[in-house]
């Protein structure tokens, strides 16, 4: 990410254009200072949410995610705020408010799964809001077989991959208020959508919504309209950020830990890979990120950064070393 910034900041941050850059010491300081905010996750949910190659720790929980979920808190608050003063404006007796809805995007092998589990972990420890949904968009790709036909099985995760709108209608459903809203189910094993699988949301006070391509700007129809955005209906959105030699090299050490564990599984779409000698593995994984993962990155994720309310920017070991805040 490239250094605007125009000199120092208050409490430690940096003024950076529209944005407030706070460096790893004086974000976690914010937890510190705050011990009424509550615990961090335990051992073991640490363990259950850390993805495969991921380093987190209590450290890393304590002092970057801690501080995270209580922003976050206070944003579901003023939105609960306005959404009462905005009733009463209206002369109308109070609905139920709609879920909060954060997207969190990032490139493969970033770490977003990760933070968006940790996230929905830390935020149901608020007693505010207990009730948190995650859900991935992987579940909107096409199926296989509709990826095949279109000629874009090889383009899995680019933005034409998904049922657009779909994953819209989703979204609009959330925050029209339904008392039920279901997700498609997508399965990393056998790398397809699972027909008979749905993931059910009912009215939860969050929404996360993980994926690689959720703060895309909207589509220019073909009538020269612009239609809508998915993040048009989020609350509030997270980009996870790392330099792409980093991510490049995370996702090549991912690919060589999957050969020894998911790729050995017979039933796995890449069983295929688990026989690979180390140094095949390593040319394949290079091979996937050239030609897929990293045109996606640099094409269409990176480009969506600058959308995003908040950036976590990752060093080389994975740990968060700033947060760049949008102001308001």
């Amino acid at each position: 990410m490239p250094d605007m910034s125009s000199g120092p900041g208050p409490e430690g941050g940096r003024e950076s254009g529209p944005y407030v850059e706070v460096d790893r010491a004086t974000w976690a300081e914010l937890g510190k200072a705050r011990e009424t905010w509550g615990s961090p996750l335990t051992a073991d949910e640490i363990d259950r949410v850390r993805g495969l190659g991921d380093e987190l720790d209590l450290d890393e929980v304590q002092q970057v995610y801690l501080p995270l979920s209580r922003l976050l808190s206070l944003y579901v608050e003023s939105a609960g705020t306005l959404h009462r003063a905005q009733e009463e404006f209206l002369g109308r007796e109070q609905p139920p408010r709609t879920p909060f809805v954060i997207g969190l995007a990032g490139s493969v092998a970033v770490g977003k799964s990760t933070t968006a589990r940790v996230l929905q972990q830390m935020l149901a420890h608020w007693p505010e809001h207990p009730s948190v949904a995650l859900v991935t968009t992987d579940g909107f790709l096409y199926p296989n077989a509709e990826l095949e036909r279109r000629g874009l099985l090889g383009r899995k995760g680019f933005p034409e991959s998904y049922d657009r709108k779909a994953l819209l209608r989703f979204v609009m459903d959330i925050k029209s208020g339904k008392d039920e809203v279901e997700a498609p189910t997508y399965s990393h094993l056998v790398y397809d959508v699972l027909p008979d699988e749905k993931v059910v949301v009912k009215r939860p006070d969050i929404v996360i919504i993980e994926g690689l391509n959720v703060l895309q700007p909207a589509r220019v129809r073909e009538d020269g309209r612009t239609g809508l955005a998915l993040s048009d209906f989020f609350d509030f959105s997270v980009y996870v950020d790392a330099a792409t030699d980093d991510i490049r090299r995370w996702y090549v050490e991912r690919f060589l830990r999957l050969r020894e564990t998911a790729f050995r599984n017979p039933a796995s779409y890449f069983a295929k890979y688990g026989g690979l000698s180390t140094d095949e593995a390593v040319a394949e994984a290079h091979r996937i990120w050239d030609t897929i993962n990293g045109p996606n990155l640099k094409q269409n994720v990176q480009p969506t950064r600058s959308r995003a309310t908040l950036v976590l920017r990752k060093a080389a070991d994975h740990s968060v070393r700033f947060v760049r805040l949008r102001k308001l």
